[in-house]
C-alpha cells in the first residue's frame, strides 16, 4: 500500500496547519512543513497542466487545495488526503461538499467563495480515489530483449502500449478504492479534522457517497443536500466483470479530451466553445495524477456504489435539488427518491 508511514499523528487542529506532501519526523512522528507553491501559487502536487487552465475561479480554489494526513486502518499508515480547507471554524454546523464520479473538488470552484462569503464554514473534499491526494505512483518495469533496439519506432511504442494494457501496474500499490475504503477513508478524515456533524453535499454519484455515508455513520452527518442524485444505478454493473486488460482500456478513454468535452457540452448550456473546451481541463485535471488509471480500475471492477437498499434507511432531513433539462440525470428518478425521505424539498 502506499502510503505514508510515518509514525503517530499529533493531535489535529482546524487552524495553523500547512499541509504538503513534504513531512519531517520529531519525537517519533512527524510534522507537516509548508510547500511555498509554484511560481503561480499553486501546489507543488497539482499536475503542470495547471498552468493551462484560464478560469479564475478554477485557478484560485486550487490554490487552496491543501493535503491533510488521515490515517487508514489499525496501522501507521497514513494518505496525504486534498481538500480545501475553511479559512475558520464557525459556530454553526460545516458543510462538506462532494464532488461527482470521476472529479475534483474544483467542481466547487464557483460556490464555493459564496459559501464562504455567506460565513459558512466549507470543506471541499476530494473522495479517495479522485482528486489530488498522495496515492503513490506506480511505475511499470519492462524487461526488454536486446533485440527491440532494432526494432522501428513505431513498433516499440506499440508493444510497449500492448504491454502495459496486459500487465498494468499492480493495484496491490495503492489503497483499495472500492466504496467501502472510500467510505471509510472519509470518515476518519471526518473524525480528525471537521469533528463535528456536517450538512453533506453529494451531487450526482457524491449523492450516492453521501448516502452511503450518512447511512453508515449517522452522527457524523446533520443534514443532507443531493444535488440531481445519480443514486439508483446497482454500482457499475457488467462493468466490474471485465477482464483487466478491457477495464485499462476503458479507462484510457475515459480520460481522453474528446469523451470529457462530450459531458461537458451535455452538462453545460450556452457556453462558448472556447470555456467548453477550458472547463474541460479542470474537469479532467486529476486524471494527470499517476494514481488514477489504476485506482479508477480498483474502483470500477470493485462493483462500485450500490446504495438503491439504503435510501429507506436515511434518517437525516435532505434536501434534493433537480435541473429540470438535465441531460445526464434524468429529474424522473429523483421523484422517485420522493417517496423514500422522511423529509425533503425538490426544487
Amino acid at each position: 500500500m502506499a502510503a505514508l508511514r510515518l509514525g503517530s499523528l499529533p493531535p489535529p487542529t482546524l487552524t495553523g496547519i500547512t499541509v504538503t506532501k513534504k513531512c519531517e519526523r520529531f519525537n517519533g512522528g512527524f510534522k507537516v512543513v509548508g510547500d511555498g507553491g509554484g511560481d503561480n501559487g499553486f501546489p507543488p502536487f497539482l499536475p503542470k497542466e495547471i498552468e493551462k487552465i484560464k478560469d479564475p475561479f478554477a485557478r484560485n480554489l486550487a490554490r487552496r487545495i491543501k493535503r491533510l494526513p488521515v490515517q487508514i486502518g489499525c496501522s501507521e499508515s497514513y494518505i496525504m488526503s486534498s481538500c480545501v480547507q475553511p479559512l475558520a471554524q464557525t459556530d454553526a454546523n460545516p458543510i462538506a461538499l462532494l464532488h461527482c464520479f470521476d472529479s475534483s473538488c474544483l467542481e466547487w470552484r464557483r460556490a464555493y467563495p459564496l459559501l464562504e462569503e455567506s460565513g459558512l464554514e466549507a470543506w471541499a473534499l476530494d473522495i479517495l480515489g479522485w482528486g489530488f491526494s498522495d496515492l503513490g505512483s506506480s511505475s511499470h518495469r519492462l524487461t526488454i530483449s536486446t533485440g527491440f533496439v532494432f526494432m522501428s519506432i513505431f513498433l516499440r511504442c506499440a508493444l510497449m502500449t500492448i504491454c502495459v494494457y496486459i500487465f498494468p501496474p499492480s493495484p496491490g500499490r495503492l489503497p483499495p478504492c472500492n466504496a467501502a475504503s472510500k467510505r471509510y477513508h472519509f470518515y476518519q478524515l471526518w473524525k480528525s479534522y471537521i469533528k463535528r456533524p456536517m450538512v453533506l453535499v453529494g451531487p450526482s454519484l457524491g449523492a450516492a457517497v453521501a448516502i452511503d455515508f450518512a447511512v453508515n455513520y449517522p452522527d457524523a452527518v446533520e443534514k443532507l443536500v443531493l444535488i440531481n442524485p445519480s443514486v439508483y444505478a446497482e454500482g457499475t454493473g457488467n462493468l466490474a466483470k471485465l477482464p483487466k486488460v478491457v477495464a485499462y482500456a476503458g479507462v484510457s478513454l475515459l480520460k481522453t479530451f474528446p469523451l470529457r468535452l462530450y459531458a461537458n457540452l451535455l452538462a453545460f448550456d450556452g457556453i462558448p466553445l472556447s470555456k467548453s473546451l477550458d472547463w474541460t481541463n479542470v474537469g479532467r485535471l486529476h486524471c494527470h495524477m499517476p494514481w488514477w488509471k489504476d485506482a479508477t480500475v480498483n474502483f470500477m471492477v470493485s462493483g462500485g456504489y450500490n446504495v438503491v437498499s439504503k435510501i429507506k434507511q436515511v434518517k437525516q432531513k435532505t434536501l434534493i435539488i433537480c435541473g429540470e433539462n438535465d441531460k445526464i440525470v434524468s429529474n424522473q428518478l429523483a421523484m422517485v427518491s420522493f417517496q423514500h425521505f422522511p423529509y425533503e424539498i425538490i426544487l
